[in-house]
C-alpha cells in the first residue's frame, strides 16, 4: 500500500451538516482532502454540509468516506491523535497542535499514515474514542473559555500541519495584482522628477540657495517610502489634477 501524504481528518459522530462543511473548508485551506465520517448523526450526504463547504465540496466532501465505527475508519492508520481537552486520566502523550503536527510530518516522511480525531460538537470525543488514539492534542487556550468549535479545531491543526510549506508572505509576489507589487526604482525616480518639476514651476524651492538641499530632502523622502506601483500612479494623478485646477 502506498504511503499517504497527509493526515486523515476523522470526524467522530458529527452532528450538524454545517459544521462538517465548515470543517471541509478548513481542511482545504491547508491542502487536506482525506475526510472520514464516523456515524454522522443526520446521515450522508448532507446538503447543509455542501452549502457550507462552498468550493471545498467537490474536493473534500465528494470524496469523504463514511464508516459505521471508529475502528473501521482507522483501519489503515499507523498513528492517531485525539483532539480533546479531557481524557487525561488515560496515559498518553499530551501535545499542542504544533508539536503534534511536527511529529506527524516526520511519520509521513518515514512512510507512516496518521489521523486526527475530532469528536461530536456537543461533548467531544468519549474516552472509548480517545483510547484508540496514540496521543492527545490539546490547544493551549484561555482556561476561562476553552471552547473551540469543530471547524476551528480542524483549522488550527491544518495550519500547523501545513505551516512549513506555506508561503513566507500572505500574498507572494507572483500572485499579487500588478498594482500591489513594489514600485521599481525607475518608477520612484520618475515620480520624484514629476514632483520636482511641478514644485519648481510653482516656486516652491525658495530661496534659491536652499533649493539644492530641499530637492535632496524630497528625493530622499520618495526613496524611503514603501510605495507600490498603484501608489505611484495615484501620486502622479493627484499632482496632475492639482496642476489642472491651478491652470
Amino acid at each position: 500500500m502506498a504511503a499517504r501524504m497527509e493526515p486523515a481528518i476523522i470526524l467522530v459522530r458529527p452532528q450538524m451538516g454545517e459544521n462538517i462543511g465548515a470543517a471541509a473548508r478548513a481542511m482545504l485551506n491547508f491542502g487536506l482532502t482525506d475526510m472520514r465520517l464516523v456515524a454522522p448523526r443526520d446521515g450522508w450526504p448532507n446538503p447543509r454540509a455542501v452549502a457550507m463547504a462552498s468550493g471545498a465540496a467537490g474536493r473534500v466532501l465528494d470524496r469523504a468516506r463514511v464508516f459505521a465505527t471508529l475502528a473501521e475508519a482507522m483501519a489503515d492508520v499507523d498513528y492517531a491523535y485525539a483532539t480533546t481537552a479531557r481524557g487525561r486520566e488515560l496515559t498518553k502523550p499530551v501535545l499542542t497542535p504544533a508539536t503534534a503536527m511536527a511529529d506527524a510530518r516526520q511519520r509521513h516522511a518515514q512512510g507512516g499514515g496518521t489521523a486526527i480525531l475530532f469528536g461530536p460538537e456537543r461533548a467531544g470525543l468519549e474516552n472509548d474514542d480517545v483510547a484508540r488514539a496514540n496521543a492527545i492534542i490539546t490547544v493551549p487556550v484561555n482556561p476561562d473559555f476553552p471552547s473551540l468549535n469543530l471547524a476551528q479545531a480542524v483549522l488550527l491543526n491544518g495550519y500547523e500541519w501545513a505551516r512549513e510549506s506555506l508561503p513566507p508572505e500572505p500574498a507572494p509576489h507572483g500572485r499579487r495584482p500588478d498594482g500591489e507589487a513594489p514600485a521599481t526604482r525607475i518608477e520612484i525616480e520618475k515620480l520624484a522628477d514629476h514632483y520636482e518639476e511641478r514644485l519648481e514651476a510653482a516656486g516652491f524651492f525658495f530661496p534659491a540657495e536652499k533649493a539644492p538641499a530641499m530637492k535632496l530632502t524630497l528625493r530622499n523622502l520618495w526613496s524611503r517610502l514603501p510605495l507600490t506601483r498603484a501608489d505611484t500612479r495615484i501620486f502622479h494623478g493627484m499632482l496632475r489634477q492639482l496642476v489642472r485646477r491651478a491652470d
